[in-house]
């Protein structure tokens, strides 16, 4: 008998898969348990529906990724700081920083902990900096720290 679990079940399989189990087991414990539906031609189209919908959803937000992406290519954020004798700022710029000026600036919105810094900059000059949009989609951020 084949199933479509509604429910992830242990050592059978994950919530959404079709699989194939004996009549009595399908009929007395996963069904009347409500831990899966028979696998009837309406529910095996559902199925193939609800990927479909999930692949297009991930295609769209890598999409979407891509063009954001680009639009980082072009964009640079500045920061004006002082700094002491020795040329080291006080504070730092950290990508809470970036963040803000980012969606202050030019208005995009991207969130501090995907900006990728492994430490805050704490010096003048030019830096680029990585930004994970999504999985294999990496962005770069162009930034120029001048004096006050």
């Amino acid at each position: 008998m084949k199933v479509i679990l509604t429910q992830d079940v242990k050592a059978q399989g994950k919530k959404g898969q079709m699989i194939e189990v004996s009549d009595g087991y399908g009929r007395n414990y996963l069904i009347a348990r409500g831990l899966a539906i028979p696998a009837d031609n309406k529910a095996i189209n559902e199925l193939k529906n609800r990927e479909a919908s999930a692949l297009h959803k991930i295609e769209v937000e890598k999409a979407e990724a891509r063009a954001l992406a680009e639009k980082l290519e072009g964009i640079l954020v500045k920061f004006t700081m002082s700094a002491g004798g020795d040329g080291r700022l006080y504070g730092s710029v950290t990508s809470k920083d970036i963040a803000e000026e980012l969606e202050k600036t030019h208005g995009v919105v991207i969130d501090k902990r995907k900006i990728v810094l492994s430490d805050p900059l704490k010096a003048f000059g030019s830096y680029t900096v990585d930004v994970k949009l999504y999985t294999e989609i990496v962005g770069k951020i162009n930034i120029v720290i001048t004096e006050k």
